[in-house]
């Protein structure tokens, strides 16, 4: 895998391109991701999308950000995924940044504070499916609501770090894994 800045910069623009002119979200820019890094540009091979497409779907983050950074890896190694994560997240971040100061000047009119009174609600109730999609895919045993709670409980009510209870959660499943093989082992 050579990489030198000419490719690098082109893997910029490339995505740079593909975040500019998508709407729709990361599923709308596969199609264009495709296009480019298979057809156009004959970076990878039509098989190898698939794979990207798959181990983006399933690692955490956004689709289209992943995509763009197993590719530039895929083509030019850690400075490629380096541009092409940039230059997909670029445009949205600077669409973003400038409707920032576009909102400050009419956040005070009531209309606009109706509008973000019912996107917290839309978002909410976004977040309560999330919670019963995965709550039904949870196994459903007395460890499981035992880290539940806990997390719960630290999270709400003990203040505790988010990162630290997802560490603890992970770190309590492991110890009871193991402890369960043992258990069956011997």
């Amino acid at each position: 895998m050579e990489c030198n800045r000419k490719k690098a910069w082109l893997l910029f623009v490339t995505f740079l391109k593909i975040g500019a002119f998508t709407f729709g979200g990361g599923y709308a820019m596969i199609p264009l991701i495709q296009r480019e890094t298979v057809e156009r540009r004959k970076w990878i091979k039509g098989e190898e999308i698939l794979d990207i497409v798959a181990i983006a779907e399933s690692t955490p983050g956004p689709i289209a950000i992943n995509s763009a950074t197993f590719v530039g890896y895929k083509v030019c190694g850690f400075w490629g995924a380096f541009a092409a994560t940039v230059g997909v997240v670029l445009p949205s971040f600077l669409i973003i940044y400038g409707i920032s100061f576009v909102l400050r000047q009419f956040e005070n009119f009531t209309a606009v504070q109706y509008a973000f009174n019912g996107i917290r609600a839309g978002v909410l109730a976004l977040i309560i499916k999330a919670l019963i999609s995965m709550y039904r895919a949870c196994p459903k045993d007395w460890f499981a609501y035992l880290v539940m709670a806990a997390a719960f409980l630290g999270v709400a009510f003990f203040h505790v770090n988010v990162l630290l209870v997802i560490a603890g959660c992970a770190v309590a499943g492991l110890a009871v894994a193991l402890a369960m093989n043992r258990r069956a082992e011997g």
